[in-house]
């Protein structure tokens, strides 16, 4: 097992496959569940965007989408449960990538969201965001590291005119660079932001850049719930590092689990109709 320069450990292989089966294979055993309790915070901020903007589809990013989890869950009101069975059983092991294709295209076609939404995704992984797009998951990919490159112009072109930018635990990784470079592509534009993000990474460098491009930042008070530990070591060396970043973990991280925070941006012009922190339905 090899862990990262954070303590975590190393999965980049199960983001770089032909299809999603390693990805829920590996991470069914760690109860990865972010994009579940993601969901119903994701739908309220579109449905507020939606609302407040008159925007009758609007475009939603999704940094480090890898198979087009979020939009599943979104478009077509799949569960993480759902999506475990589908691609986790030893049964679909042998199944061809085509087959798979084939079922995934289906459940597009026969779950139409009641509200529509198109969703782009932004990764690092061009064969996650191959298998995304061919299943009909993402309307539109962008396979970029904006952390170490500026957007082409095609790809400006791709990211523009987006209204809501999500994402569900790469942030940390992905850093103010990329917010910011996404953010730029837009122009004048200002999209609106949900975030996801692991308690062990400090979010104050995003905010301070959101904030020199005209957003304010609120952190839900809710603590939400990524995956277990993959091993003792791994959570002895999260612990370390959030300790040394002068995060407590007692009652959360101590006790098996990594938990993310929410941080919700918008511009400085803009008022949220609903508290942020409140329960969501």
């Amino acid at each position: 097992m090899r862990f990262d320069v954070t303590g975590k450990v190393t999965l980049d292989h199960i983001y770089d496959q032909p299809d999603p089966r390693t990805y829920f294979r590996v991470l069914r055993p760690l109860d990865y569940g972010v994009p579940q309790e993601a969901k119903p915070y994701f739908a309220k901020i579109i449905t507020e965007y939606r609302e407040s903007r008159q925007v009758a589809v609007p475009k939603v990013l999704d940094i480090g989408c890898s198979y087009g989890i979020n939009a599943a869950l979104l478009k077509y009101d799949a569960t993480m449960d759902e999506l475990y069975a589908r691609y986790g059983d030893e049964e679909r092991a042998e199944e061809s990538r085509e087959a798979l294709l084939a079922r995934d295209r289906e459940l597009a076609r026969s779950r139409r969201p009641p509200q529509a939404i198109r969703f782009v995704g932004l990764d690092t992984s061009g064969s996650a965001l191959s298998y995304a797009r061919e299943a009909g998951f993402l309307d539109d990919v962008v396979h970029a590291d904006l952390e170490e490159c500026e957007p082409t112009p095609g790809q400006r072109a791709q990211l523009s005119g987006t209204d809501l930018v999500i994402s569900t635990g790469c942030v940390g990784y992905v850093t103010e660079r990329t917010l910011t470079r996404v953010v730029r592509a837009q122009g004048v534009h200002r999209p609106w932001m949900a975030h996801f993000v692991l308690r062990m990474f400090p979010f104050d460098p995003v905010e301070s850049a959101l904030a020199g491009l005209g957003y304010r930042t609120v952190r839900v008070d809710e603590v939400f719930r990524q995956r277990r530990f993959a091993s003792p070591q791994e959570q002895a060396l999260v612990l370390d590092s959030m300790s040394a970043a002068g995060v407590d973990p007692r009652g959360l991280e101590a006790e098996g689990w990594l938990y993310a925070q929410l941080y919700l941006s918008r511009p400085y012009d803009t008022t949220g109709t609903d508290d942020p922190n409140r329960e969501q339905s």
